[in-house]
């Protein structure tokens, strides 16, 4: 499979070497020949608003946008997150998403990067054995559709925020797994969301 890591900005390379540790030789992709040639995407985490402005300045969002509702896997962690979801609550002024899991997210929801924070989470693809989130600026899912599965969630005040969630051929986590060196959910990306 050959699965491109998109790197107009943000923790590319942190997914790059995650894809490697799982036996993937993944490729950096920027430009529209690069992606069209990709069998699946990962949107990394960074700033939200800054791969929105770029996706567009290179004229790759609309690519995007129709390869993953084409059914392209993809899997997107914190801002790719917000890249995937359908809405985003006070989005960034001319910030659009990519679409692809039909959910609302708001962003930079647990605070700002002062309010960054680890924490250990049930990941229901691997009961019993949690996952460390690493959380920084992190979005989380207001609301999502009934096809919608949540994966992982964090209670905050009395009510459960869903920070892992998947649809279909896409996937979104909240937190920053290829910064923990626990490369479990780009195995279950690799190996059963991508074969689905």
């Amino acid at each position: 499979m050959n699965v491109g890591v998109l790197a107009l900005q943000g923790d590319f390379r942190e997914h790059l070497s995650a894809l490697g540790e799982c036996g993937v030789k993944g490729k950096l992709v920027k430009t529209v020949a690069e992606i069209a040639e990709v069998d699946a995407l990962i949107i990394p985490g960074g700033e939200s608003t800054t791969i929105s402005k770029l996706a567009k300045a290179f004229d790759l969002f609309d690519l995007i946008s129709k390869r993953i509702a084409d059914g392209m896997p993809t899997y997107g962690s914190c801002a790719g997150m917000i890249l995937v979801a359908k809405k985003i609550i006070d989005p960034a002024s001319g910030q659009d998403t990519f679409g692809g899991i039909d959910m609302e997210v708001r962003r930079n929801a647990f605070g700002r990067q002062t309010e960054s924070f680890e924490f250990d989470l049930e990941f229901k693809p691997f009961p019993g054995a949690p996952i460390r989130g690493v959380f920084i600026r992190a979005p989380w899912v207001e609301s999502q559709g009934a096809k919608v599965e949540i994966l992982a969630s964090i209670d905050v005040a009395g009510k459960s925020h869903p920070v892992a969630v998947r649809q279909g051929s896409v996937l979104a986590t909240a937190f920053h797994p290829e910064l923990t060196g626990d490369n479990r959910v780009h195995r279950y990306f690799l190996e059963t969301v991508c074969k689905k």
